[in-house]
């Protein structure tokens, strides 16, 4: 009965807005207007159904706009034309001391590494030499397939006893494990001569190395061929290359993926954790002398302020910045679980429940570690240093995985390539284009091509197996 009346009330309520109310209906003005018309015509016990009414509309309303948006949103991207197709990369331990231990194989499943393999396998130019600027992030790969688990769960009702050797902080958060896609690459370009590995974490740098030595041993590089690794940030690339012999005239590939990696995040002394307590570090490099707690502590209130606003597009960051003002006088932040306890105390419980206060710790946790490790200052003149560094007809490709990112990205991309750069559509239609189907629309400049006009991202098929790559972001300039 009450739903009947609601519905009824609803429906008179749209009746007498479209003769009596000129504002469209999702506009705020036009829900306290229909109020007002509605309580004269009610009786006073009715107050309850009309408030009600409003309420649905205002429902419906934002859900259609939300719908949308996210359909116009959808139409906007530029979808990979791989369809999903997943690249499994298994790894075993050559470790055979116990014969009662039996070795399960380490699956991956790259996050668009088949779109890397593109870019790189299908230029004209001979892949030579090659970068990975993350080595150790290795970020665009998934974690354990679904397979692996349904495996592991079989295998649990048989009594088996699994043990691996590869450490579970291995797998990436937007990805697979430390060097999965700088193996394929090796093993996909047998003319490779050069392979150049840089990462500022030494622990992950050391993971990635023995899956570079696995890739080598289970490929047939070339006679001459090198791997080197170095403990380096990628803003360092060009004194980095100075070093190295046989390089005068550039590179032919350069990879910069810039997902975070688990074996960071799941570990709680880093600090990167939301939902582990630890020391407020979110240092990248273990060398570096500024942590979170400094800042937290340390630096001017607005400055905090600011870092929540413009690092982590944080809407609450004046409550934010007063109370963790508030927190320095009784003594200051120093654990990740006392800054997790400040924001779970600004999100009102009723909004969206536990995940609303992880969303909000997350986005915190994301400003404190770029302001940390000045990621987008150091993102930005890293662009320019690795185009410098590319030899004619070498690309540079980057994968981001937030807004401030892949802003950046394309930002520098089009000052990058010159002041005269103008679009051109690029039409494929056979022939030589054929191994280059994955550009769509193309920015011509004086210095370089940006070949993605648009960011390449994940198939809808592999964000529905990876839900991690969702936000995963690629884009590609070629030198001229």
């Amino acid at each position: 009965m009450a739903a009947t009346a609601i519905a009824n009330a609803k429906h008179m309520m749209l009746m007498m807005l479209s003769a009596s109310i000129s504002l469209p209906l999702s506009s705020r003005s036009t829900s306290l207007s229909a109020k007002r018309l509605l309580y004269n015509q009610y009786p006073t016990r009715s107050q309850t159904l009309v408030r009600s009414a409003c309420t649905s509309i205002t429902t419906d309303t934002s859900k259609k706009k939300k719908k949308e948006k996210g359909l116009a949103k959808e139409k906007r991207r530029t979808r990979s034309l791989r369809g999903g197709d997943v690249h499994i990369l298994k790894e075993e331990d050559d470790d055979s001391s116990s014969s009662s231990t039996i070795m399960m194989q380490q699956s991956h499943i790259p996050v668009m590494l088949g779109e890397v393999l593109d870019v790189f396998s299908s230029n004209l130019k001979p892949l030579s030499s090659f970068v990975d600027c993350t080595l150790g992030a290795a970020g665009h790969a998934s974690a354990v397939s679904f397979f692996l688990l349904v495996v592991a769960v079989l295998c649990v009702f048989m009594n088996m006893i699994f043990y691996t050797t590869v450490e579970l902080s291995c797998i990436t958060e937007n990805g697979c494990a430390c060097g999965c896609c700088c193996s394929q690459i090796i093993q996909s370009h047998p003319e490779l001569k050069l392979f150049i590995g840089m990462d500022v974490d030494p622990l992950a740098l050391r993971m990635a190395r023995s899956r570079i030595n696995a890739a080598i041993s289970h490929s047939h590089p070339h006679p001459n061929f090198q791997a080197l690794t170095f403990v380096k940030n990628f803003r360092h690339i060009r004194s980095l290359l100075t070093q190295v012999d046989h390089i005068s005239s550039g590179v032919d590939g350069i990879l910069m993926d810039l997902g975070m990696s688990s074996m960071q995040v799941n570990n709680p002394a880093r600090g990167f954790s939301v939902l582990a307590n630890g020391p407020l570090d979110m240092r990248m490099d273990p060398q570096a002398s500024l942590k979170a707690e400094d800042i937290l502590n340390s630096w001017p209130d607005s400055e905090v302020g600011r870092i929540l606003r413009d690092y982590g597009e944080e809407r609450n960051w004046r409550l934010l910045q007063n109370k963790i003002a508030q927190a320095r006088l009784q003594g200051g932040l120093h654990s990740t679980g006392e800054l997790v306890d400040v924001i779970r105390s600004t999100t009102p419980g009723t909004k969206g429940g536990r995940q609303g206060w992880i969303k909000t710790a997350t986005r915190v946790f994301q400003a404190l570690r770029i302001a940390v490790n000045d990621e987008l200052k150091t993102l930005e003149d890293s662009l320019h240093a690795c185009f410098d560094c590319l030899a004619p007809e070498g690309r540079l490709a980057v994968i981001s995985f937030h807004s401030l990112e892949d802003r950046i990205v394309k930002q520098v991309f089009l000052k990058i390539i010159g002041e005269e750069g103008r679009d051109s559509v690029r039409k494929i239609k056979g022939g030589e284009d054929e191994k280059e189907l994955w550009i769509r629309q193309t920015i011509q400049g004086c210095n370089g091509t940006i070949l993605t006009k648009r960011p390449i991202t994940p198939s809808e098929k592999e964000e529905g197996f990876n839900r991690r790559s969702r936000s995963a972001k690629l884009r590609v300039i070629q030198k001229l």
